[in-house]
């Protein structure tokens, strides 16, 4: 049983001892230690906290706990039912409210809950606000509300439609293109709510599609997280034919994945890249994406003649540089798409509906315009540590060997990332585990991997 306390909030496996595990002790403490920060931070001050869940098994639960937590605070709640992770965040938006609360563990499988927190704006909290509510936790410093004034509590079924609408009102989601193009798409939504609103969206853009895992009961039918080995299901079915294209989301429907017409993946790291390339097609302007992501948006983004930043790895520090930037599109490889004239947020709805807008305009199958991108592989690989590693001295070390190389990049603003000409690693320490996460990227799978392990064998020889 795990509990793992973070700057992002809470998460955990449902059952066990208090303290060990995401039980009803440690929900409390933590919504607590969240409606303390925000009641002290007071930026809106609208007394609203909006709350939403993805589909797991243990969400209603979770939910009562978090809600009545909330009115003890004295909070009034918005409870918007089962919701994505995006839709929250705008509902935030769209409500004035103080903050929110997303009841939601992403990828993680069934047996796995998580609060994730967020600010006025509808955005994650910054590092500073996470390490503020979790030092608030640790002291047990509450003030709960008398009984004259606890909050109330209002269920609102509203903000799916109104996130899709928000979607179809974007300037560049060509909504008569796409019903031209009169696509067939077959969605896997792992059992959770992409299977409640991704049909509602579908039908908007005039999509005929098929649901696989559908049914929003939380009891995953495989590996929720969005990659190549947990999809032999919908790969198996497109690859018999008839479909344009397939469409995979995570649980809370933050993180988008493509699969080619020919059953074949069109790689998590491009579906960012296709919808920037789309976005610079009509707008001009920076980019961004975390460290660990993919050099194509880079070498996209220059081939419009505009500039490309990276960031640390982590939501809000990609949202942090966008706005730093001012950049027109951003998000991370792993399937987050964030665009601004939505909002500070991945958003696979987004994300679905400008990818078929380009694939409509353009006139070409998915695995046509798959092929218009600079072609690389990522290779993830990890050391594990002892107690006694001292991982901040090996990253300085490894700066330190290559920083005075003329070919070699060297950014270490989260852990070291190597740019060479051709290919990059990079190590950064993990935050939930005790490992060193090294990625590397090269133009082809046995390059990218054969420089991740040079790098390991570096480091396993200053330990």
């Amino acid at each position: 049983m795990t509990l793992i306390k973070s700057i992002s909030g809470i998460r955990g496996t449902i059952g066990g001892r208090a303290g060990d595990t995401l039980n009803p002790l440690d929900i409390v403490k933590f919504t607590s230690a969240y409606a303390s920060f925000i009641r002290r931070s007071n930026k809106s001050n609208s007394n609203k906290i909006v709350v939403g869940r993805d589909a797991r098994i243990s969400g209603e639960m979770v939910k009562n706990v978090v809600c009545g937590t909330l009115m003890g605070m004295g909070y009034d709640v918005i409870n918007i039912g089962l919701a994505t992770t995006p839709t929250t965040e705008l509902a935030v938006r769209m409500t004035g409210a103080d903050g929110g609360i997303i009841i939601t563990a992403s990828h993680n499988p069934r047996h796995w809950n998580a609060l994730k927190l967020l600010n006025n704006e509808g955005e994650f909290l910054t590092k500073e606000d996470g390490n503020e509510v979790l030092a608030t936790a640790e002291k047990e410093d509450f003030d709960f509300a008398d009984v004259d004034h606890l909050g109330h509590y209002t269920d609102d079924n509203s903000f799916n439609q109104r996130h899709i609408e928000s979607v179809l009102a974007l300037s560049l989601v060509d909504v008569e293109a796409i019903k031209k193009a009169h696509f067939k798409v077959i969605v896997d939504s792992i059992n959770s709510v992409g299977g409640i609103i991704l049909p509602d969206l579908l039908k908007a853009l005039g999509v005929e599609y098929k649901f696989l895992n559908g049914e929003a009961n939380g009891d995953f039918a495989h590996n929720p997280e969005p990659l190549e080995k947990n999809l032999g299901g919908i790969m198996g079915e497109i690859a018999k034919g008839g479909y344009d294209l397939g469409i995979v989301v995570d649980p809370d429907v933050d993180r988008l994945a493509f699969i080619q017409e020919d059953g074949k993946m069109y790689g998590e790291e491009y579906t960012l890249v296709t919808v920037a390339d789309y976005i610079l097609d009509h707008v001009k302007g920076t980019t961004v994406s975390n460290l660990s992501s993919t050099r194509a948006l880079r070498d996209v983004t220059e081939k419009h003649g505009c500039k490309y930043y990276s960031a640390a790895v982590g939501e809000v520090n990609v949202t942090t540089k966008m706005k730093e930037v001012g950049a027109v599109i951003g998000g991370e490889g792993n399937g987050g798409v964030i665009y601004p004239e939505s909002h500070y947020g991945r958003d696979a709805l987004v994300g679905i509906a400008l990818f078929l807008s380009s694939l409509a305009q353009k006139g070409l199958k998915v695995s046509e315009l798959r092929k218009t991108f600079p072609n690389y592989f990522i290779a993830k690989n990890r050391i594990d540590l002892t107690p006694s590693t001292d991982v901040d001295a090996i990253l300085v070390k490894v700066k330190e060997m290559y920083g005075a190389e003329k070919d070699v990049q060297v950014t270490d603003i989260d852990g070291v990332k190597l740019d060479f000409p051709d290919k990059w690693v990079h190590l950064r320490k993990s935050n939930t585990e005790p490992i060193i996460r090294v990625y590397s990227e090269a133009s082809t799978m046995e390059a990218a991997d054969a420089l991740g392990k040079k790098l390991m064998q570096v480091v396993y020889d200053m330990q």
